[in-house]
């Protein structure tokens, strides 16, 4: 079994948000940055998980610069085998799946895992343009994964219950809470991790389809207004002039 699982670098969730250059740059300056929780948690401690069960290797890859290699080493610590980075600035969701469709497409991957989205975007469509890129089939916000030979079994949470899933080996998935509980490195893994193979690749012809305009902070908490239930007309008045939401 041989599954790739793709790492993002986000800021830590207790970063103040700032940006410089008239609001079209994050300023990282000072900024603690981690391995996407949803990433690291749920895709691949599965990818681990399977690995330990059936055999194989976990290939974890990333789309950045040289600091990404800290949080690179710490997949490798949980029990990555090996690492690939492609050595380039992530310029948009699109510039990134088409980054790691490029690598991927001839290595002989049983399947590929995300976390379901980042922390800092929230974009959730990297896999899914991933599986487009690759022609393979997509299941998104997985809770749960068994691979059996070529047939893998998913489940995931709908609108009033769960679906369950069962797809042919290569294909794409997105890894939802449930899939997995977090682990925390070991002594014996970080250790292991300084030597694991860490491969830098150019991100070939990868290219961005948006640009950054600016950027803009969430207006500030306003007080809360209480509306008594006998007066629902007040309530009314509100969202229409001054929320203007209806």
């Amino acid at each position: 079994m041989k599954i790739l699982v793709c790492i993002s670098k986000v800021p830590d969730t207790t970063t103040k948000i700032a940006f410089t250059d008239n609001n079209t740059k994050f300023n990282s300056d000072k900024v603690q940055f981690i391995m996407n929780p949803y990433d690291e948690w749920y895709a691949l401690v599965r990818a681990c998980e399977l690995k330990e069960k059936h055999g194989g290797s976990v290939t974890v890859i990333n789309v950045g610069g040289a600091d990404n290699e800290q949080i690179i080493r710490r997949a490798l610590a949980i029990g990555a085998d090996d690492a690939v980075r492609i050595d380039a600035e992530p310029q948009d969701s699109f510039f990134v799946a088409e980054a790691i469709a490029a690598y991927a497409a001839d290595k002989g991957f049983d399947f590929i895992l995300t976390g379901k989205e980042t922390i800092d975007y929230n974009g959730s469509v990297v896999a899914g343009m991933l599986a487009g890129l690759l022609n393979w089939p997509f299941i998104s916000l997985a809770v749960s994964l068994e691979v059996e030979g070529n047939t893998a079994t998913l489940e995931r949470e709908i609108s009033g219950g769960k679906e369950k899933l069962q797809v042919n080996t290569p294909f794409v998935a997105s890894a939802s809470k449930g899939m997995a509980e977090a682990r925390i490195p070991n002594i014996r893994g970080i250790t292991a991790a300084r030597t694991k193979p860490l491969t830098v690749i150019a991100p070939g012809n990868a290219t961005a389809l948006t640009t950054i305009k600016s950027y803009k902070l969430p207006a500030e908490k306003t007080g809360v207004k209480l509306i008594s239930a006998d007066h629902p007309e007040q309530l009314i008045d509100l969202l229409h002039n001054e929320a203007k939401v209806i």
